[in-house]
């Protein structure tokens, strides 16, 4: 959880669920408030339509007729004709509106709120008088067209309340609203997203194989402009790669003829000692120029990538080592086959072994699969590598001095080429000493990629 929350996806759908949660209560804050104020609109306009029909009716008869004619009002309204003194009370601005659109603004009407002798007088039951001043009534004051005072009480009005939905359907709603919610949050957090990890992805796979196919371009204007980024950027660190590449064969190619001649001028040299000498010189040399060359086409490992049986290419790398006339067996079996440049893979697997059998005297190859990858063990008996540096031995031409000198042969890059093919398959090469004594490396491949 806690990994989600700290991802871009997850920020993401927090952020949508929180900004929608937010808009929809404070909408629904403003849709009660403006249904309130309708409902008090209406309310008021019912009023003052029952105020003005009213008063039509007692300016329709004569006075003496009048009071009879209010005693049938009923218990929602009284009329009094008669004006007592009253303290002034606080006007009722919206129903004042109201009753003023119905009569006109050439006849004065004001609606106040009731004291609490009006409001008593109005309600016939206890409970309305207990709670007379918590919903106090309306006063209306106003003349008829003959001049007659008249004072109309209006009954308390209940407040307005929405009509709560059934329990079932409040249940509905908290499961179908808060679902459909997430479900789109999450949708549009996965589009949001998604560019992101098909870039950390693409960037992942370069570092493992710098001719990988490009990214699509494809999607909104910013993915696209990343995509194509990317694709420039891997385009100039592939034709960089290639160049230097093509430059150390060049000079690897073009060495090979004056140290040719300078052999075969050596040949002449009289003094056998000091022409042996030179002679190894100049293999050393050789050899250390081809290593190099090896070096360079490890990280670009060029060849088509194609499925290779890994029990039959171990078993004619071990049958070659042992025709070269070392000790080396070989144990187990993977019954796997993987996606890999077989030439390159070769030479991973020859340099381990030739590692082994040169410091530790003999090699012993095991193989097997541990869940989706291939495992393959090379061990010996030498005397191992301190532990602060079996890192540092993958570094190019890094050398032991005690124990894998330059007078063994060896140029530091054996294992250095062999991680690089690895991280090319998408593998990984590690070290590690044995309790016993002796050396393991350990190789894992990738059975899918």
């Amino acid at each position: 959880m806690r990994r989600f929350i700290a991802s871009m996806q997850g920020r993401v759908f927090l952020v949508l669920i929180g900004g929608i949660i937010a808009s929809a209560l404070v909408t629904a804050s403003l849709a009660d408030r403006e249904g309130r104020r309708t409902f008090a609109q209406v309310r008021a306009a019912h009023t003052a339509d029952r105020v003005e029909q009213l008063v039509g009716a007692l300016e329709a008869v004569p006075p003496d007729v009048r009071p009879t004619l209010a005693a049938t009002l009923g218990r929602g309204m009284t009329a009094q004709f008669a004006r007592p003194e009253e303290p002034e009370q606080e006007v009722d601005a919206e129903l004042t509106a109201a009753l003023a659109e119905e009569f006109g603004s050439d006849r004065p009407v004001v609606a106040t709120a009731g004291t609490r002798a009006d409001c008593v007088t109005q309600s016939t039951d206890s409970a309305a008088v207990d709670h007379a001043d918590a919903r106090p009534c309306k006063v209306i004051s106003l003349r008829l067209r003959d001049g007659t005072p008249l004072r109309l009480i209006l009954r308390p009005q209940p407040e307005f309340s929405w009509t709560r939905p059934h329990s079932s359907r409040w249940l509905l709603y908290a499961i179908f609203f808060p679902l459909c919610l997430g479900l789109l949050a999450y949708v549009v957090a996965r589009m949001a997203t998604r560019p992101l990890k098909q870039l950390a992805l693409a960037a992942t796979e370069l570092g493992g194989d710098i001719n990988r196919p490009p990214l699509v371009e494809q999607g909104p204007v910013e993915v696209r402009d990343a995509a194509a980024a990317f694709n420039a950027m891997q385009t100039r660190i592939r034709r960089y790669v290639e160049e230097r590449t093509e430059m150390l064969a060049a000079i690897a190619h073009d060495l090979q003829t004056p140290l040719t001649r300078l052999r075969l001028r050596l040949e002449k040299v009289n003094d056998a000692e000091l022409r042996d000498k030179l002679v190894d010189d100049l293999a050393s040399m050789q050899i250390m120029i081809r290593e190099g060359l090896d070096l360079a086409t490890s990280i670009d490992a060029g060849g088509l990538m194609q499925r290779v049986d890994v029990d039959s290419l171990l078993s004619s790398v071990c049958a070659d080592a042992v025709d070269a006339g070392h000790d080396v067996t070989l144990a187990g079996q993977t019954r796997a086959s993987i996606l890999a440049i077989p030439g390159a893979l070769q030479r991973c697997l020859t340099n381990l072994i030739d590692n082994a059998v040169k410091y530790g005297g003999y090699a012993r190859v095991t193989a097997g699969c541990e869940a989706r990858d291939v495992v393959i063990r090379v061990t010996d008996s030498g005397p191992g590598i301190p532990e602060a540096q079996l890192e540092r031995v993958f570094d190019p031409f890094y050398r032991l001095e005690t124990s894998r000198s330059r007078e063994t042969g060896g140029t530091g890059l054996g294992l250095t080429i062999a991680r690089n093919i690895a991280h090319k398959h998408g593998g990984t090469l590690t070290l590690r000493n044995k309790p016993g004594g002796g050396l393991e490396c350990l190789l894992v491949l990738p059975i899918q990629r």
